[in-house]
This record gives C-alpha cells, sequence and structure tokens, in this order.
C-alpha cells in the first residue's frame, strides 16, 4: 500500500506559484491510471484506444476537490515520461478550462519546478510551442469520441493568475467536504 497522497501533502505554495503534483498517467501512455482515495493505491480503471495516448503527464493536487469530485487534475509538461506515483514540486504555468459530460473538470498545466533541461524557460503558457498546446487542446476535445463523442469541450487557457484562483477554489472544497 502507498502512502496516502492527500494525508502526508497539501498542495503547496499555490501563491507562490509552486505546488505540489502526483503524477497517475505517464505521457505518451493510454493506460487510465488513477488514485484511489479510498484504498490508498493507484489502480488501473481503463485501458484506452492507443490514439488517446495522454500528450502530457497527468496526475492531481492533494488536498483538493475539482467539481467533479475528484482531486484537482494537473498536466505536467516535460521532454520524457514521468512515472506513476511520483511526487514533484511544480510551477503553475495555466490552466485548460475544461467540461467532461456537464461538469467543470479543470486542468491546471505545470512544469517541474528545477527543469534544468530547458534552464527553467517555461514560465507561463506563452513559453510552450503552439503545437503542444493544439495537440494538448484535441486530445482532451475528442478522447471520448469512440465511446461518446462529443462530450468533451476546453473552453478556454487561462493564465497562472486564474490557474490560482482554480487552485484555491479546489482547497476551499477539500476543507468543506
Amino acid at each position: 500500500m502507498m502512502a496516502d497522497f492527500n494525508q502526508i501533502l497539501d498542495a503547496g505554495d499555490v501563491e507562490g506559484g509552486i505546488i505540489n503534483a502526483v503524477v497517475e498517467i505517464p505521457a505518451g501512455s493510454n493506460h487510465k491510471i488513477e488514485w484511489d482515495r479510498q484504498l490508498g493505491v493507484m489502480k488501473l480503471d481503463r485501458v484506452e484506444p492507443a490514439i488517446f495516448a495522454k500528450p502530457t503527464n497527468y496526475g492531481f493536487i492533494p488536498q483538493t476537490l475539482d467539481e467533479d469530485g475528484d482531486e484537482l487534475d494537473i498536466l505536467i509538461i516535460t521532454d520524457q515520461p514521468l512515472t506513476t506515483g511520483i511526487y514533484l514540486k511544480a510551477r503553475i504555468i495555466g490552466v485548460m478550462k475544461f467540461m467532461d459530460d456537464g461538469e467543470v473538470d479543470d486542468k491546471i498545466v505545470a512544469v517541474p519546478e528545477d527543469d534544468r533541461h530547458n534552464g527553467n524557460a517555461i514560465k507561463s503558457l506563452a513559453d510552450v510551442p503552439a503545437q503542444l498546446i493544439k495537440q494538448i487542446e484535441f486530445h482532451f476535445n475528442h478522447y471520448k469520441d469512440l465511446k461518446k463523442a462529443g462530450t468533451t469541450q476546453v473552453t478556454h487557457w487561462g493564465d497562472v493568475d486564474e490557474a490560482k484562483a482554480v487552485i484555491r477554489e479546489s482547497q476551499q472544497r477539500w476543507k468543506d467536504q
């Protein structure tokens, strides 16, 4: 059994822009791996078609709850996939506002806090290659098309301040549960 991330970690320094993140799905994987809060383990929920492999690492921010009842999702941009179950400090660079089957399911966008490979060059969404932003948006607009087409929609991309507001709201939902 793993440690309960929500008991040993909090969301981090939201105001300072450096948050704690836990990786569920490595970039390039089509395995839908999820943190099971009740069991305290990572579990394989399903295997998606290979064409819907994640364009970024995918995980969550501890001690947060999004409007869908799950921890707030985070997309972590790295050149190489990160491993399921690892924790890292991540720099907030924006938010992808997202609807999934009528529910708000926003995704915070981040990079590792200390990324010496690129000289910590990515500070905002404007620093991310436009093609990668298009690929992420395409993925999330279409990854459920074979099962239930038209049920997901990226509504817009927000800056660091908007991302921090989403995190603060999710922290409050966690405290209120």
